[in-house]
């Protein structure tokens, strides 16, 4: 089921914590390993295609699956605005927000993870899918969050999936760096945000977690952090208890 959310007007103090309340609880272990079973082809070459573009993944490059393509849609039909801004995607994996940020001709594009292969990969797909653009600069990093970032970098608008399931579902590494970290990701991916002063005047965070994460949490740290969350998008599947949730989130000063 989708449930989509205006997010034009920002929400009061008082919202903001209602909304946290709200929030679904954290799913029990058994059911967030039924939901994240590891797949074992992680490790092989393999083919995605999305909104008619293919993509070949080397092994250990992650396909992208549900959540992420909430993000792909959301960047696709305008709810995301791209154009002209100074756009980064972190954890950018195969490389699907790099494309659609150039298409949609987003002034700068960050392409950034944490894994050199991907990295690689995401240049690749956009190298060949995206029309030169003389007003667009495409900028492939390899990096653990920001760390890699220039201090100068000011950004107009970050997406990330993080892998912040709560549960470990595999001894792999390839697989925890892909679904498991967990919270503590999130809580540097904000904090960098802010102790580097990342996000330019008028500059948005989306951001997508389940609540096989600690959704309330992570929430509760962006608030902490100083942002104001609101709920652009809410997903649930049929047959099972996950639920999904794409925020906005904005500097409390300037929401």
């Amino acid at each position: 089921m989708t449930d989509r959310t205006s997010a034009d007007v920002a929400p009061s103090q008082d919202a903001v914590r209602a909304l946290l309340d709200e929030l679904p609880d954290t799913l029990p272990r058994d059911e967030i390993l039924a939901l994240n079973s590891s797949s074992s082809d992680i490790h092989t070459q393999r083919a995605y295609s999305y909104n008619g573009w293919s993509f070949e993944l080397p092994p250990g490059v992650f396909r992208p699956g549900d959540t992420s393509r909430i993000i792909h849609d959301r960047m696709l039909d305008g709810t995301i605005a791209l154009a002209g801004r100074s756009y980064a995607a972190i954890g950018v994996g195969l490389g699907v927000e790099a494309v659609i940020a150039g298409i949609m001709g987003a002034r700068e594009i960050w392409a950034a993870d944490i894994h050199p292969d991907s990295v690689a990969t995401a240049r690749a797909g956009y190298e060949r899918l995206v029309p030169q653009r003389p007003d667009t600069t495409f900028r492939p990093l390899v990096s653990h969050l920001f760390e890699e970032f220039p201090d100068s970098a000011r950004l107009d608008v970050i997406t990330f999936n993080p892998p912040a399931v709560s549960t470990r579902t595999s001894d792999d590494p390839t697989v925890i760096r892909n679904v498991c970290v967990g919270i503590e990701i999130v809580r540097r991916f904000f904090d960098q945000i802010e102790a580097r002063d990342l996000l330019a005047p008028g500059g948005e965070v989306y951001l997508i977690v389940s609540n096989t994460s600690e959704l309330k949490d992570i929430v509760a740290h962006a608030i902490d952090a100083g942002f104001i969350p609101e709920v652009v998008h809410r997903q649930t599947w049929e047959g099972d208890n996950c639920q999904a949730y794409l925020f906005r989130m904005r500097r409390g000063h300037q929401a």
